[in-house]
């Protein structure tokens, strides 16, 4: 069976078989999530949110429930160990570089327009 997951914010959309991780579909989405541990649950770093109730993937797993302390309270789940089992939506939060450059280029921006 195959199952569809959007990612958001770029809106990006995937099928992929029912089972995937959050993670492979991502990446085949192409849709860049952060890793380091490639997907063994050790860097914490693949952090994703559900926007929604997103029933479409699977329930947590022990070792996702510890590894989160108290986190999946608030909608935060671990992109390598949530697999998708029906339609869902998960928002990527933004690359912590990215974001600072962002940041600083909207500062330059607001200094240019001063003078």
């Amino acid at each position: 069976m195959n199952v569809e997951i959007m990612f958001l914010p770029s809106g990006r959309s995937v099928v992929v078989r029912a089972g995937t991780t959050v993670l492979d579909a991502s990446r085949r989405a192409g849709v860049p999530i952060r890793t380091r541990c490639d997907g063994k649950a050790a860097c914490l770093m693949c952090k994703v949110t559900m926007p929604h109730s997103s029933s479409g993937l699977s329930p947590l797993n022990d070792n996702e429930r510890r590894k989160l302390a108290g986190l999946d309270r608030s909608g935060t789940r671990l992109a390598c160990q949530a697999r998708v089992f029906g339609r869902a939506v998960v928002e990527v939060p933004e690359d912590p570089f990215r974001a600072a450059v962002r940041k600083q280029m909207m500062r330059q921006a607001e200094d240019d327009e001063l003078w």
